[in-house]
């Protein structure tokens, strides 16, 4: 059933944050007006309870929903959270999911994650490898809760005909993160490290690991029109990779940061901390091919944009 981004009505769930608010604005470029275009907040919808997703469904009315809605963060939030990171993400989807079949729902569009993956998954990551072993324990309860859903989505569609999808995007980074050095991801976390050290003159910047790990990382705009892409064109059952199909190394990664920032101390690597998932890289073909998604943003280009953006809107 085609999905018409004139007619149709869409919820965005964790439409006010970081790749949410991209995601809008793709969906209002494509024609959905602001009447039909519904974003719950916090504050007015908590969405792992039963009773406000139901009002969310009632008072939206909607054709599609688009769940970007998380409770997450990096290494150190994963591993101080696991318990509540799990029921957040589970309940939400649950509940979410459930209501999408008793309200004859046109799209269910799923955002999973890449720490659903198994610790140690073959590069570059295939869609088929997702069962094959345990997710790296660090941030294990939110990527099994996340993938959780995605047996969901398949159960629903085969038993209900929910039509459902799943997609799972690559670390994130651009304009609009979260620099919270306590929540935050690797790319506004070394950013905002880089950038406070410059401008405080200091010797070093501490990151944890050792570097050696790898990370593939995708703009947030090219995500979101990923989202949009597979919200249109896409009908399967089968999980899909967003991603760049770009791997780097977090030593590299953090080398290039500094320079960038115009950092010139020294990099110092605390060992004591955990590294995360040795290797991440996506096999990206299966997006390509089923609904002609690429990714077009070149990284450094996207990393400065990042740190524009950062640099324009920090306090001072």
């Amino acid at each position: 059933m085609p999905i018409s981004f004139q007619e149709h009505r869409f919820v965005v769930t964790g439409g006010a944050g970081f790749l949410g608010s991209f995601l809008c604005e793709k969906l209002r470029a494509r024609g959905v007006s602001a009447d039909r275009l519904f974003v719950p907040l916090i504050g007015d919808y908590d969405l792992t309870r039963e009773a406000d997703v139901e009002r969310l469904y009632a008072t939206a009315r909607p054709d599609v929903v688009i769940h970007l809605a998380a409770q997450v963060g990096g290494i150190g939030a994963n591993r101080a959270n696991p318990g509540r990171y799990f029921y957040a993400n589970m309940a939400m989807g649950l509940h979410l999911i459930e209501q999408a079949r008793r309200n004859g729902l046109k799209k269910f569009v799923q955002v999973g994650t890449i720490c659903a993956y198994p610790k140690f998954t073959p590069l570059p990551f295939r869609e088929e490898e997702l069962w094959n072993g345990y997710p790296e324990e660090t941030n294990a309860p939110y990527g099994v809760a996340k993938k959780a859903l995605l047996v969901m989505c398949q159960a629903y569609r085969q038993q209900y005909g929910l039509n459902a999808i799943y997609l799972l995007p690559v670390n994130l980074y651009g304009p609009r993160d979260n620099f919270d050095l306590e929540t935050s991801h690797v790319i506004p976390a070394l950013i905002r490290k880089c950038i406070e050290a410059r401008d405080a003159n200091a010797e070093k910047v501490v990151c944890w690991g050792d570097g050696s790990p790898t990370r593939e990382f995708l703009y947030v705009e090219d995500a979101a029109e990923g989202l949009v892409l597979a919200t249109e064109r896409y009908e399967q059952p089968d999980p899909v990779n967003l991603g760049s199909g770009r791997e780097i190394s977090i030593r590299n990664l953090t080398e290039l940061v500094a320079r960038l920032t115009k950092f010139t101390g020294r990099i110092e690597w605390d060992t004591t901390q955990p590294n995360g998932q040795p290797r991440r890289c996506l096999d990206t073909s299966r997006a390509r091919e089923r609904f002609g998604f690429t990714a077009g943003t070149d990284f450094e280009q996207g990393l400065r944009r990042t740190i524009d953006w950062y640099e324009q809107h920090r306090q001072s």
